[in-house]
């Protein structure tokens, strides 16, 4: 059985600032986020949202699918990290040291 590398399994972070003053800018950021966890992505804060890919091959195709969706205006960063980068985070939850994240279960096609 064929495991994917920790250093190719790939994780894709969106960060954003999109405005929220007008009705129409609200709705565009929720528009936004719903089509981010649609994609099968995460929330990790109220503006950081994260998944994990098989690889670089597969960026491409979410960076084309986020530019679709994005809002009018505001500020949006997509940040991309190996799995083995992404398990050296460390996140605390008020003054508490969260446990580490668990990644989710690969898997196996024979």
């Amino acid at each position: 059985m064929r495991t994917l590398s920790a250093y190719k399994l790939m994780w894709m972070i969106v960060l954003f600032d999109l405005p929220v003053i007008t009705k129409k800018e609200r709705k565009a950021a929720s528009l936004f986020r719903k089509s981010l966890l649609d994609m099968g992505f995460h929330m990790s804060q109220f503006s950081v949202y994260y998944r994990l890919l098989s690889g670089k091959e597969a960026l491409d195709g979410y960076i084309r699918d986020i530019r679709k969706v994005l809002p009018p205006s505001g500020k949006v960063d997509i940040l991309t990290i190996t799995d083995k980068q992404y398990e050296n985070i460390i996140s605390f939850s008020g003054r508490i040291k969260e446990k580490k994240k668990t990644n989710p279960d690969q898997l196996y096609l024979f």
